[in-house]
């Protein structure tokens, strides 16, 4: 042991919303944690998400969710899915909180509210230690790991966990490989105030329909969001080809709201009452990534760590965090004579959390993949299907438990 070194139960590397939440969940066991969080850019705390149930349940056992302004949190009521045949009056699907019997379907709020609810708690927390610098060395060996910080401080512990994102240092000096494949489009986002009350709903556009009807195949496997939020603005999430992409982030805000209308056949004016005041547009390139596994020796995985999916349904955060809540399980019900990085435990965590991702990631890459074939067929294929899931009662309800879930 070096001179400059401190004993730690767990190790927790990355200060975002998964690796903060995962140092609160393992304190809460009566762990010493140590908390690796250089400081992050500003930008990220404005970075919109939908919080599902699974999350809100994680963040009040954290004691964190109570702690959080309603105010600035906006219930989804209602969601509106419209295929890429038409555009008009009527969503494809829709996805009712009254009908399914709960208050709201998800919560649309700024990772920054979450990320100052979560800095108060770790505040509180005495079984959390923060070390700002970055990790530059890990070493493992049969009785421990070790993190070694820049400035060449020592974290010694029995187990080290990845929540550093989709390019990240732990999985890499862990040796696990990662498939990735580029999607080829950028996620832009930007927020609108809106002419009319959005009242709860969330409505989202699959674009390029226009191919069997004659139109350019341009948008072609493009997808448009509109997320309510407080005060009756909306958030924009539109997952465009790179190249159009590229060209949209270029226009000033009046454009933009333009070209986001037009993108929906007029649709989002006569919905919203049209787009005003937006932010100034931001890009996020997108890939599907999967880690090989989510636990080597002495090392475990969560979050984009673990496995980047596409933004389409919006369960990213949420299926990070279902792999913190899991992880913090495993670890409450080890056995007494198994220490933290027993790669028997580690491997519990693995199975445990490797249906719901098989799950999600298929769910999502295969609706980007079909709602980018151009040509009739799959178009006739998908929009049918679309409509189908929304005229069977059952079917319509399972997607709701998902967006719960």
């Amino acid at each position: 042991m070096q001179p400059d070194s401190h004993t730690f139960s767990v190790a927790v590397v990355g200060g975002g919303l998964a690796g903060k939440a995962c140092a609160l969940a393992l304190a809460q066991l009566g762990l010493q944690v140590a908390l690796v969080a250089p400081p992050q850019s500003a930008e990220s705390g404005d970075r919109v998400y939908a919080f599902s149930q699974s999350t809100a349940d994680l963040l009040e056992r954290l004691r964190v969710w109570q702690a959080l302004d309603a105010a600035r949190m906006q219930p989804v009521s209602e969601m509106h899915i419209w295929g890429d045949a038409a555009r008009g009056a009527d969503a494809a699907l829709q996805l009712s909180a009254y009908a399914a019997g709960v208050q709201q379907l998800a919560w649309i709020a700024q990772a920054g509210l979450i990320d100052a609810g979560l800095d108060a708690a770790l505040r509180f927390s005495t079984q959390v230690t923060i070390f700002t610098q970055a990790a530059q060395e890990l070493r493992i060996d049969a009785d421990c790991a070790e993190v070694v910080l820049a400035g060449g401080a020592c974290l010694c512990t029995a187990c080290v966990i990845g929540a550093d994102g989709g390019h990240s240092w732990t999985r890499e000096r862990a040796g696990i490989a990662v498939d990735e494949r580029a999607y080829g489009q950028i996620a832009m986002v930007a927020n609108f105030s809106v002419g009319k009350p959005h009242r709860g709903v969330a409505r989202q556009w699959f674009l390029g329909g226009g191919a069997q009807q004659g139109k350019p195949e341009d948008k072609v496997g493009e997808i448009l969001a509109l997320l309510p939020m407080p005060e009756d603005r909306v958030s924009m999430v539109w997952s465009a080809r790179a190249a159009h992409a590229k060209e949209l982030l270029a226009l000033d805000p009046d454009a933009l709201a333009a070209r986001v209308n037009a993108a929906a056949d007029g649709a989002v004016a006569a919905q919203t009452g049209g787009l005003s005041s937006a932010t100034q547009s931001k890009g996020f390139p997108l890939a599907l990534r999967r880690a090989a596994k989510l636990a080597a020796p002495r090392v475990a995985l969560v979050a984009d760590a673990a496995h980047v999916i596409h933004p389409l349904a919006g369960q990213g955060i949420n299926l990070g965090l279902r792999d913190v809540a899991e992880l913090a399980r495993v670890f409450a019900e080890k056995e007494s004579f198994r220490d933290l990085g027993d790669a028997r435990l580690l491997r519990r965590y693995e199975r445990a959390r490797q249906a719901d991702i098989a799950a999600l990631v298929l769910a999502t890459d295969g609706l980007q993949i079909l709602f980018s074939l151009p040509g009739p067929l799959p178009g006739l294929v998908r929009n049918l299907g679309l409509r189908a899931v929304g005229a069977v009662p059952p079917l319509r309800n399972f997607l709701v438990e998902r967006a719960l879930a």
